[in-house]
């Protein structure tokens, strides 16, 4: 991987190209992130750089975290994430990562935790279908039958039931670059993506592409 960077999630639109073609897009806040650490295999068995994004208030960061930021000389940072880059021996501490890293036309990946939407029954969370809805068979949203009882007397584990819907982490592959703005740091991404507005949306290039 050479290609990655954090961004928040401003909303969607939609935009026109060249051809009159209406497109929508996902609107991305990308970075600046700044590289906090650069990893390598002498000190730490792997290459590797760490990127943080978005101010963070001092009163809000503990001793360890500020110690760390101010060793790289930045300020404290709200997320940090680390990438694998094949290539991050040739990132410096300090250094920024901005929109540019992206190009129009380039394929990646979108990591980011879905909306949470509270506590769902099987019928709206899986898909199920319902029960009959006349002549008082009184069995209309239920989930059916979790299993055998004697043999083998448990439920197995990943048996679709009632439980918290949304808010685990999505990855969507393949989305196309569409546009980006360099000046105001903002890639606009086909289609949609995980995570509601302000979310932390991770891109990388694309493992498929």
């Amino acid at each position: 991987m050479k290609k990655a960077i954090l961004t928040t999630k401003v909303g969607m639109t939609q935009i026109f190209n060249e051809d009159g073609v209406l497109t929508p897009v996902t609107v991305l806040q990308a970075g600046p992130c700044v590289v906090t650490q650069v990893k390598t295999v002498e000190n730490d068995g792997y290459t590797a750089i760490q990127v943080g994004f978005v101010d963070k208030k001092e009163k809000a960061t503990t001793k360890p975290q500020k110690g760390h930021f101010e060793k790289a000389g930045v300020s404290p940072k709200k997320f940090v994430k680390e990438f694998r880059f094949e290539n991050a021996e040739e990132y410096k501490v300090g250094q920024e990562i901005k929109a540019d890293i992206f190009a129009e036309g380039d394929k990646i990946d979108a990591t980011a935790t879905s909306k949470g939407k509270g506590f769902a029954g099987a019928i709206k969370r899986h898909g199920l279908h319902t029960g009959p809805k006349t002549h008082g068979s009184k069995y209309h949203r239920h989930a059916g039958s979790n299993g055998a009882a004697s043999d083998p007397s448990k439920v197995f584990k990943g048996k679709k039931m009632a439980g918290q819907m949304g808010n685990k982490q999505v990855t969507i592959q393949n989305l196309e670059v569409v546009r980006v703005d360099v000046d105001n740091d903002i890639i606009l991404v086909k289609g949609s993506v995980p995570g509601p507005k302000k979310s932390l949306v991770v891109l990388k290039e694309s493992v498929k592409a």
